[in-house]
């Protein structure tokens, strides 16, 4: 009985030294390294785009008023012109010939006045002295005064015809770039009632920019501006537009709103604003289209993290988070708009926490790491 004991002492004791050497043999697993974010808070201004098209300060088109044959262009197109500048001329011959005929009319009821008046003179003395009747005397009243509305009316005739004479002569009525001309030499222009556009004036000086928003966009916008403009009275600062061209390049002058259409178009749900910019360079033509940037609000104590801490599925957005302990935690949270390469995140986040960065596939709820903060530079309001 004693040596049965003894056995199963030793036997114990064996075991109990295998499985030692196991646990020795059985090496812990490193704690990975992963890369985190350290969330922190800022105000963020939230941006809204508009597809707008661009039109000069004034675009002026050149039409004939008068109809005729173009006989000489006097410009070169798409160049700088000035005021005043004589732009086309039309064939004058007709018009010189009426002129001339209105002229004449004129002379003849002149004449036909001196005539008047001097019968008038000569009817008169004999009508005191009644040698004539008074109806003889009345007529030569009203031949002589005929005669002034006739000269009158004959002049107006003259100015009419000298106003049509200058009319084939068209200069231009601003300074600015003009176009390419629709008429040749040669062609027949001015006909009624759709006379030939035959070239546009622009300024482009300072561009207009049109653009179409939405009933809800028009509250948000309006209600932002009108707190800007209630700051601005306080002496805060007002805010601008900011113009993104074609090639995707910001442009360097910033912009403001100048007219808003008086109704919301009740087919399209659309309202019309226009905006003007500064376009020193000319570097802006009508016909260009661009977006527009306008600031619609600004998200006070905002948190943006950068999108790839954001996992995303069927629509629900999810980061994981290291805690004090250095154990990986997962965490929905709420997104909001993008800005650049970061997410704003309206819920679930609170600043100084730490969210993964890299490594997503790594790691899962409840493992412990070795985080390792990332520096990266949080947009500022000049790169939204």
């Amino acid at each position: 009985m004693k040596f049965k004991t003894i056995g199963v002492l030793f036997i114990i004791s064996l075991l109990l030294i295998s499985c030692g050497k196991k646990e020795e043999q059985s090496p812990q697993l490193p704690v990975p390294e992963i890369p985190v974010f350290v969330t922190q808070e800022q105000d963020v201004p939230i941006y809204r785009e508009f597809v707008g098209q661009i039109y000069g300060f004034k675009d002026i088109p050149i039409r004939a008023r008068v109809e005729g044959f173009l006989e000489e262009i006097h410009f070169r197109e798409g160049s700088r012109i000035e005021k005043g500048m004589l732009l086309y001329t039309l064939e004058s011959q007709p018009f010189e010939a009426d002129v001339a005929a209105r002229m004449s009319q004129v002379a003849e009821a002149k004449i036909m006045s001196v005539k008047a008046k001097s019968d008038l003179e000569r009817i008169k003395p004999l009508a005191e002295q009644k040698a004539v009747s008074e109806s003889e005397l009345d007529s030569a009243v009203a031949q002589y005064e005929a005669s002034i509305a006739s000269i009158e009316a004959a002049e107006a005739n003259l100015r009419a015809a000298k106003i049509r004479l200058g009319y084939t002569k068209i200069y231009s009525p601003i300074s600015g770039i003009i176009g390419k001309t629709q008429a040749k030499v040669g062609d027949f222009v001015g006909r009624s009632p759709n006379p030939v556009i035959l070239n546009t004036v622009s300024r482009l000086d300072t561009v207009l920019v049109e653009f179409f928003i939405t009933e809800t966009q028009y509250l948000l916008l309006a209600r932002h501006y009108q707190s800007q403009n209630d700051s601005a009275g306080q002496g805060g600062k007002k805010d601008t537009l900011e113009l993104i061209l074609a090639d995707g390049s910001l442009y360097q002058h910033k912009g403001s709103v100048n007219f808003v259409d008086r109704e919301v178009d009740s087919t399209t749900g659309a309202m019309l604003l226009q905006a003007s910019f500064p376009n020193p360079d000319q570097l802006l033509r009508p016909g260009q289209f661009a977006r527009v940037k306008a600031r619609a609000n600004v998200i006070k104590n905002g948190i943006l993290i950068p999108q790839r801490c954001v996992t995303e599925l069927q629509g629900f957005h999810n980061v994981f988070v290291v805690d004090d302990n250095n154990s990986v935690k997962k965490r929905a949270v709420k997104a909001g708009p993008k800005i650049k390469q970061f997410w704003l995140i309206t819920e679930g986040l609170k600043p100084g926490e730490k969210v993964v960065y890299e490594g997503l596939q790594k790691v899962k709820d409840g493992i412990r790491v070795n985080p390792i903060i990332e520096q990266i530079e949080l947009p500022d309001e000049k790169d939204n």
